[in-house]
Order: structure tokens, then C-alpha cells, then sequence
């Protein structure tokens, strides 16, 4: 039987616009749009690293809730408000992603807000860290 699995944070975003964090499917893991804010301080750092590196952090506390971890991530989409944050913030989800290598979609949409300076969405799968796995390269 399926099982589901869905994970709040208590966000008031969650409740008003009647959304979970993490929808976990069996074991394939939807996160939700998440933004860089301290859901203890409710804060959102100005700063575009700083706000980068608690996406993450926001993101990897749901995945553990999920018994998942960024190594299980198998596709992000990142949201960059503004096209000159891009420079700084690649090489930050590179770190993050080194050796986990998902599929990707990097895009400067306009975001909720002008205070979010970077969203990231992920789908991972339950035991991908795990996983065998071939590399293939291609010329295109």
C-alpha cells in the first residue's frame, strides 16, 4: 500500500496558503519552494550567501524529517531574483551538490517578494545516496 507521508514546519506561508514542506510519496520526496527564512528567528538575511546557506539548511531539516538527506536529491530548481546574485550563488549549490550532481533548472523569475533573494525546490528519492551508480557522458 502507498504510503504518505507530509511534513510542516509550522510556517505561516504553510497554513495560508494550505501547503506542505515535504510530500513524501513511498520513496520519492517533493520539497516545496523553499525560502531563506530562520524558522527560528523568522528572519530572512539580507545577505544572498547567508540566505542561500539557510535555504539549505531549511531544505535538509525537512529532508531528515523525511529519513532523506541532499545526498538522496536527484533534481533542484533554483530561483534567483536577481541575474547578478547568479555568480555568487552557483558556486554555493555547487558545494552543496559536489558529488550528488541532480538535474537541474537554474532561472531568475521574479519571486514573491524582493526580500527572497533565492528559492530552491528539490525531488529526491528515499535510498538514491545509496544507489549504484553509472555516470555517462555525452558530447552534445
Amino acid at each position: 500500500m502507498t504510503r504518505i507521508v507530509k511534513v510542516k514546519t509550522g510556517s505561516a506561508f504553510e497554513e495560508q496558503a494550505s501547503y506542505s514542506r515535504l510530500v513524501a510519496v513511498d520513496n520519492w520526496i517533493y520539497v516545496s519552494n523553499t525560502a531563506g527564512r530562520n524558522p527560528q528567528t523568522k528572519e530572512i538575511p539580507h545577505d544572498v550567501t547567508e540566505q542561500t546557506l539557510q535555504v539549505f539548511a531549511n531544505i535538509e531539516t525537512a529532508l531528515a524529517a523525511a529519513d532523506a538527506t541532499l545526498a538522496d536529491v536527484i533534481c533542484s530548481r533554483v530561483f534567483i531574483q536577481n541575474p547578478e546574485d547568479v555568480a555568487v550563488v552557483m558556486p554555493l549549490i555547487g558545494q552543496k551538490f559536489r558529488g550528488i550532481n541532480p538535474a537541474s533548472t537554474v532561472t531568475c523569475p521574479p519571486l514573491g517578494s524582493t526580500v527572497y533573494k533565492v528559492e530552491i525546490e528539490v525531488t529526491a528519492y528515499r535510498g538514491a545516496s545509496r544507489a549504484e551508480v553509472e555516470a555517462i557522458t555525452v558530447s552534445l
